[in-house]
């Protein structure tokens, strides 16, 4: 049933979620805006320029969109300067432990992810060339829940969409799996999330073949 899975990069494999927060924090300090972390949660797995627009939302001011592109890449350039702080040391506990399992069942991995900092962000931690395929922010037109990231990642692999399990901790990513007919394992942040196949605190401890089995 399953020949694949696509791992959703941050808050799967490593988690950044810290130097967005910041990121952003600064940028919203300078526009005169409070920006909490409630605020930042609401950013999960969407992309930058909707991200902005969360933040956009505590303010009367109007801006062209050559200003909110100035602004996006302000807050990626500090959130950039954050990122070089990562190395393989902060990739999640049992996040490897599941991807070698994956293979030595004989399934193809890749990453799936929203981010244009996707390369940048593999290369820090040691995993540039360990997936089978990566698709990314770079590579779409449309953001997560629209599941185009996680049919690319598939049509890279040369395998079905319905043979795909998404790895994800954001909701919005977990509609986007469903949406692209796959199936969805859905951990941390997203655990509770109904449209889910399988849930899990996290990848930790967790067995790609139990889970398999679950499906049936």
């Amino acid at each position: 049933m399953i020949s694949a899975v696509i791992f959703d990069l941050d808050g799967v494999i490593v988690s950044t979620d810290e130097y967005h927060f910041r990121a952003w924090q600064e940028l919203a300090k300078e526009l005169g805006i409070a920006f909490s972390r409630e605020d930042n949660s609401r950013q999960r797995g969407v992309s930058r320029m909707e991200s902005l627009e969360v933040l956009l939302e505590k303010t009367e001011r109007t801006f062209s969109k050559d200003e909110k592109l100035a602004m996006a890449e302000k807050k990626n350039s500090v959130y950039r300067d954050l990122l070089d702080r990562l190395s393989p040391d902060q990739i999640l506990p049992g996040a490897l432990d599941f991807a070698e399992e994956s293979r030595k069942l004989g399934l193809k991995i890749a990453v799936g992810s929203s981010s244009r900092n996707t390369p940048f962000i593999l290369k820090k931690i040691g995993l540039s060339d360990y997936f089978d395929a990566v698709a990314d922010g770079n590579d779409i037109q449309r953001s997560k829940p629209d599941p185009q990231v996680f049919l690319i990642a598939a049509e890279r692999l040369a395998v079905n969409p319905a043979e795909c399990l998404v790895v994800e901790d954001a909701d919005a990513g977990v509609e986007a799996a469903k949406a692209g007919g796959m199936f969805a394992l859905a951990v941390g942040a997203a655990k509770s999330h109904t449209g889910a196949d399988l849930r899990a605190d996290s990848l930790e401890g967790l067995s790609i073949e139990k889970l398999l089995r679950e499906l049936g």
